[in-house]
C-alpha cells in the first residue's frame, strides 16, 4: 500500500469515528491520533530525508491510591495547587477527588448503588497514569507542549509552548489534564519532581509514591477521547509501526 493510500485510509477511519457516535477505546484513539509522541519535520515529496522519531521515555515514578483509606478531606487537592501554583484552587489540582466524592466515577443511575459518600462510602482518587508510549495528551497537542521532565521523566506541560487550546483535555481518557483559567494554560501532574506534595499532605496514608508501573489497562476510562490530530502527524505512527 502506498503512502497516499495509507493516508486516505487513515482519513476515512478518523472520519468514521468522529461521526458514528462509536465509543472510542484508548487503543483506537491512539491509532487515530498517531499512536506516539513524535517530533518530526514535514517530509518533502518524492524521497525527502526523514528526521528521527522521538519517543517519550517512561516515567520513573507514579502516585498510586488506596481508596479504602481515603477520607475525602481533599487536602491533597489543596496541597497540589498551593505548592505548584501558589493559590488555593482544588478544581485545578492534578489529583481529582471532588468529582468522585458523592457518587463515584460512574455517577448515579436508577437502581444502582454507587460509590462515594452517597453510595458505599468508597472515595475513588483519580491520578495521572504517566502513560507509557504512546502518550494520548502528548499525541494530541498541536504544539508538542507535553514534554518529559527530569528527574522523574514525568509528562509535563511546557508553558512556553502551550497555547491554551485544551486539545490535551479532550485527549485524556481519564480526564486528568487541568486548566488554569488565570494563565490560559494547561497543566498536569509532574510528580513534583519526585516529592509529590499530595502524598505528603494525605493524613490517612491513602497515597503512595512508587516506582512506575503501567496502569493504563487497569483503570477504566472516564470518557471517549475526542481529540484528533492531523492525518499528516498520525501518518508518522502508521509508517513506523509498519516497518
Amino acid at each position: 500500500m502506498s503512502s497516499e493510500d495509507r493516508k486516505h485510509q487513515l482519513k476515512e477511519i478518523t472520519s468514521h469515528f468522529m461521526t458514528s457516535g462509536h465509543f472510542v477505546s484508548r487503543r483506537e484513539f491512539l491509532f487515530i491520533t498517531g499512536g506516539m509522541f513524535v517530533a518530526i519535520s514535514a517530509l518533502e515529496a518524492n524521497g525527502a530525508k526523514e528526521t528521527p522519531l522521538i519517543i517519550m521515555d517512561r516515567a520513573a515514578g507514579l502516585v498510586i491510591a488506596d481508596s479504602t483509606k481515603c477520607v475525602g478531606c481533599r487536602r491533597c487537592e489543596l496541597a497540589c495547587t498551593e505548592y505548584n501554583d501558589g493559590k488555593s484552587s482544588p478544581t485545578m489540582a492534578r489529583i481529582k477527588i471532588a468529582r468522585n466524592l458523592n457518587f463515584g466515577p460512574k455517577g448515579i443511575f436508577p437502581g444502582q448503588h454507587g460509590q462515594g459518600n452517597w453510595g458505599n462510602g468508597l472515595v475513588i482518587q483519580d491520578l495521572c497514569k504517566q502513560c507509557p508510549h504512546p502518550v494520548p495528551c502528548a499525541n494530541a497537542c498541536p504544539n508538542d507542549a507535553i514534554v518529559v521532565r527530569p528527574p522523574t521523566n514525568a509528562r509535563a506541560v511546557d508553558l512556553d509552548k502551550c497555547s491554551g487550546c485544551r486539545m490535551c483535555q479532550r485527549a485524556c481518557p481519564w480526564e486528568m489534564m487541568s486548566f488554569d483559567s488565570d494563565t490560559n494554560k494547561a497543566t498536569k501532574c509532574f510528580l513534583c519532581d519526585g516529592n509529590p506534595k499530595c502524598v505528603e499532605a494525605c493524613p490517612s496514608g491513602a497515597l503512595t509514591y512508587v516506582p512506575w508501573r503501567d496502569l493504563t489497562d487497569k483503570v477504566p476510562a472516564r470518557v471517549a477521547p475526542t481529540a484528533v490530530v492531523s492525518p499528516e502527524k498520525a501518518q508518522t505512527c502508521v509508517d513506523c509501526h509498519q516497518k
